[in-house]
Formats: structure tokens, sequence, C-alpha cells
């Protein structure tokens, strides 16, 4: 089977036509919007639903040619009901509109037919699948055959996963760190057997760039073990939440790239989308010109991981 077209290989080509591993993540939170899309107090979903659509649409607008990647994060528009879901569809194709790569973050999985309707339905762009995305963030925790859906419609369709490994929160520990005993020796956590089976599912499914479609969810605040996780996992590109906001900064997420610049893309959403409101873009622009804050915060941290990050 060839793979060459597939999505690990057209992320590595964005990368490379952007200069960036920056990966905007699209959370539209109602207190924050820009004072000017703010709608009345009693507007009902569909009118929140319309300033989430424009709100999301102006950041694309702003960040295109710079960045490869976006996140639509599906939860804010599911919040909504209907006209929610009807905003993402259009905010997912006004990003592909714009040569943007697209990763649904819905950490969707289930088993058996479920499985199989949640990757029919996400995973394909260019009328593939109903919503169009090029990949989606996937749970692996019931089971290894629960991802085998999904991966058989990354291989039907060209387009890729990210499956939890290490995720960003502090209680992520719980499960993920717990000793799994189903492996070899040096396979001691539940995180480090998830991150095997990846390695081990990708091995003939990599492309041009040496990566292939399953990749993982790694925190930026976990440092250590994100240096650890691409030693165990040299076929996957790394999603890197928890920049910014929640505390990751460049020299955190530098470990998660490999030695030509590639490998790793590195999630920003508030501190990105909403630079607005914090210094210095807020004395800068404020509220009217937010998208040319937008714009301005994803320089900079284009700058940042570029000073720390190897390669092309």
């Amino acid at each position: 089977m060839q793979f060459s077209n597939a999505f690990p290989d057209r992320l590595a080509a964005q990368v490379r036509a952007t200069g960036s591993a920056v990966c905007v993540g699209l959370d539209p939170r109602r207190q924050q919007l820009p004072a000017g899309l703010q709608p009345a107090a009693s507007a009902s979903p569909r009118e929140w639903a319309s300033r989430y659509r424009t709100f999301c649409c102006g950041v694309i607008d702003a960040v295109a040619g710079q960045v490869p990647i976006v996140k639509p994060q599906a939860a804010f528009f599911e919040q909504l009901g209907p006209a929610g879901m009807e905003a993402l569809h259009h905010v997912i194709q006004h990003a592909l509109q714009a040569d943007l790569l697209v990763v649904l973050d819905g950490k969707r999985n289930d088993i058996g037919s479920t499985a199989e309707a949640y990757a029919d339905a996400y995973l394909g762009r260019g009328g593939l699948s109903i919503w169009g995305s090029d990949s989606l963030t996937v749970s692996p925790y019931l089971g290894a055959d629960s991802l085998d859906p999904f991966i058989q419609c990354c291989d039907e369709r060209q387009a890729g996963i990210f499956v939890l490994v290490k995720t960003s929160n502090p209680g992520g520990g719980f499960l993920q760190d717990r000793l799994s005993h189903a492996g070899s020796a040096d396979e001691g956590s539940v995180y480090q057997a998830v991150a095997e089976l990846i390695k081990q599912q990708n091995a003939s499914r990599c492309g041009t760039s040496g990566y292939g479609p399953i990749g993982a969810v790694v925190g930026a605040t976990y440092p250590d073990q994100l240096a650890d996780l691409r030693r165990r996992m040299p076929n996957a590109w790394i999603l890197i939440p928890g920049f910014g906001a929640q505390g990751g900064g460049a020299e955190d997420v530098a470990a998660g790239f490999d030695e030509h610049g590639l490998g790793a893309i590195v999630n920003s959403s508030r501190h990105l989308i909403f630079a607005h409101q914090r210094p210095p873009f807020q004395q800068r622009f404020g509220a009217p010109r937010w998208q040319e804050a937008v714009a301005a915060a994803t320089a900079e941290m284009n700058a940042q991981l570029r000073s720390v990050v190897g390669g092309s």
C-alpha cells in the first residue's frame, strides 16, 4: 500500500512550507470573545453559534500561511446544539479552503460498529467524510481493538489520528502512569504501553516523511516524559498541548522534535486566539484589532519555537 500522500507527509510538507510547528486551537469561549462579537445577554444558541463561526473564521484568516494546522475543539460547538454543529462544519471547511490542515479535537472512541461510525464521520477531506477533517483525537482506553476502525480509515482515506498518551492535565497520571504489566520490561506504565502500540501500528505505514498516520498526544507540562516518548515513538507525530496558558514553554517542547525539526506540532489555544486580552497585545491592539493580535501572537510563538528547534 502506498502512503506517500497520506496525512503525516502532508503535515510534514505544511510544516516545511510555513516554517512553523504551531497548531492553533480554536476554542471559542463565550466570556472571552472580543467585545465586538459579544451578542446580547439574551442571545439564542443560534446567535452564539454565528458569533463562534465569525470568530473562528477570523482566527483562521489571521493565521493562514503562518501555521500548518488548526484544531477546532468540538465541545464548545456541541454546547450550542445543532446550530453549534453547523458552525463547526463551516469552520472546518473554511480552514480547508485556507490551505490549512485540520485536526478535530473530539477525543472520540467506542467499540465495534460505533467506533466505525465515528471514524467514518470525521476522517477524510474532499468529500470522503461528512465532517471532512484530516485527523481526529482519539482515546485508546477501550483497548487496542477500539483503534482498529480509525486506523483502517486512515489507510483508506489518507487521514490521521492523534491518540491520547500522556495528557497535559494534572490528574492524567491517575490512569496513564499506572503500571501496566502488559508487555516488555521497559513498558512499565499504561502510557508507555500505548506508545508501544502506536509505534507498532505505524511500522508498516510510514510515508516519505518517516512518519505514520497514528500520532500521539503528549502534554508540554511533562517535558521529561515527552523526551522519553519521542524516543519510544520515532515514527509518530506528536501533538503537544499545554503551551502558553497551561504553563508550557518553548524549552519544554523542544524534546518532542526530531533532528530535522519535524515530528511534533505544538498546540496553543487561549494564548493565541485571545491575545488581545493579555499584555503587550492588549496595549498594542485591544479588542477592535483582535485579529492583528492573533497574528502577532502567532508570529511570536513561531519565533519562540524556532529558537529551540533545530533542522528545517
